[in-house]
């Protein structure tokens, strides 16, 4: 077989080395020209073709292969995926090649979880993985972080927590998880999908090569995932605060089997805490992978991961958090809706999404403090709602907050937006975000 891997980041050099190893011929190639593609190229012993091709060479390379796996950054527009489509060459991603690679497994294939959703993946891989721990299994969350799953496959472990985007679902053609959750859908992605519709078609195939014998679990307070849910193959479960299979009963997670554990036991349990921990608990019972007991004791110990409303500091009566992962006006309003009275810091690059839902939380909104290209367009939408100003930076934005705040606020870095207009990624954002914070503190003694 004659694969070409388009991409050379984490995701398409995992990918490769798994093919290589399996016995494909691999080529590689990326929009990029770079002297670091052309070394991991020969680490692999693949020819390259670095730099972005013309159209007519673009479908003179397509037809010399069996195989496409594009990265999880090439869009469903690009030139590569449209002439693979034309060509009839299949378009295959890398969950979806290391799933079916498990199931050739000597000694057969280990458990699959995946996760999926606009917002709340990160943190519900990374719970459901250390329940899977707590209950005493080498679990590794894998897919859309530090590891790929086709990297994770040669891992000692015994079960996979897959986060999967819909840049990753979008080329599946067999991926079938013994339980997967999706947690909700909101516009996102639109500088990727040609499309809405695409967008959640991408989604649903998570469940659509499920057997009866497999999970497939829904929020209950989303429609579109539970129009999604009725559809899909596999036995049906949903999760929510008030209503599903799993929810909320008093200070206590319950599922069909009964009581799962105390939320008191949880060391955060604002509204979307307990919707991810209900969701992460549905996953392994329903696999069958662990326990209440495991459960509650991975609760006690979980700490969400960075940049996902984590605390920094408080000063004067003021709490500072840090949400710098909010790239969307779902997940931004998720985080608003979790405090009483917030001086948002809002802004950076739109991906073409409709910010008006950051402003349909007037009662807790106190002041609006807009940054990166996105500001002047956030300065109008909130113009007569609340008291918004415009900061040239990090720093600036953080001061002005500040001075904006009373005791008992929130100061909230909950962008709504990308960071590329002014940062590598969401994680520098964040890590600014800190720094300034921490520096104002230090600055008033």
């Amino acid at each position: 077989m004659r694969a070409l891997v388009y991409g050379l980041a984490v995701a398409g050099e995992a990918v490769a080395r798994a093919l290589v190893a399996r016995g494909a011929t691999v080529e590689i190639a990326d929009d990029r020209a770079s002297d670091d593609g052309a070394v991991r190229s020969d680490e692999l012993g693949a020819v390259a073709y670095l730099g972005r091709p013309s159209p007519a060479d673009v479908e003179a390379l397509i037809r010399r292969f069996d195989l496409l796996v594009p990265s999880p950054g090439v869009p469903e527009t690009h030139p590569i995926i449209v002439a693979a489509q034309a060509a009839g060459v299949p378009v295959r991603s890398e969950i979806d090649l290391a799933w079916e690679w498990e199931q050739s497994r000597p000694g057969g294939p280990r458990p699959m979880l995946a996760v999926t959703g606009t917002d709340g993946k990160t943190t519900t891989t990374l719970l459901a993985a250390a329940m899977l721990q707590a209950a005493g299994l080498r679990a590794i969350d894998a897919g859309n972080t530090d590891t790929p799953l086709a990297a994770a496959l040669d891992l000692d472990v015994d079960a996979f927590v897959v986060e999967c985007t819909s840049f990753r679902l979008a080329w599946t053609t067999c991926f079938a998880p013994d339980a997967a959750v999706w947690l909700n859908l909101a516009e996102d992605h639109q500088d990727w999908h040609v499309s809405m519709a695409s967008y959640r078609a991408a989604k649903a195939r998570m469940w659509r090569f499920q057997r009866p014998s497999d999970s497939a679990i829904g929020f209950v307070d989303d429609d579109i995932v539970m129009a999604e849910l009725a559809a899909a193959p596999a036995r049906h479960r949903a999760f929510g605060l008030a209503g599903g299979d799993y929810r909320r009963r008093g200070d206590e997670m319950c599922g069909p089997a009964g009581v799962i554990a105390p939320i008191s036991a949880m060391r955060r349990s604002l509204p979307h805490d307990v919707t991810n921990a209900l969701a992460a608990s549905a996953l392994v019972l329903e696999a069958g992978l662990a326990t209440p007991t495991a459960i509650a004791a991975a609760l006690a110990d979980f700490v969400g991961a960075p940049h996902r409303l984590e605390f920094v500091a408080e000063s004067h009566g003021v709490r500072y958090f840090n949400d710098s992962k909010a790239t969307t006006p779902h997940a931004a309003l998720t985080a608003l809706r979790a405090f009483d009275a917030v001086v948002l810091i809002a802004g950076g690059k739109n991906k073409g999404l409709d910010l008006t839902p950051l402003t349909t939380e007037p009662s807790r909104t106190r002041a609006v403090v807009t940054i990166g290209s996105a500001a002047p367009l956030l300065a109008d939408l909130f113009a007569g709602r609340c008291p918004v100003v415009e900061a040239t930076g990090m720093a600036h934005a953080v001061q002005l907050a500040s001075e904006l705040a009373v005791s008992g606020d929130v100061v909230l870095l909950s962008p709504g937006c990308a960071s590329f207009d002014m940062y590598s990624g969401y994680p520098a954002r964040g890590d600014d975000f800190v720094r300034c914070v921490r520096e104002l503190i230090e600055g008033r003694g």
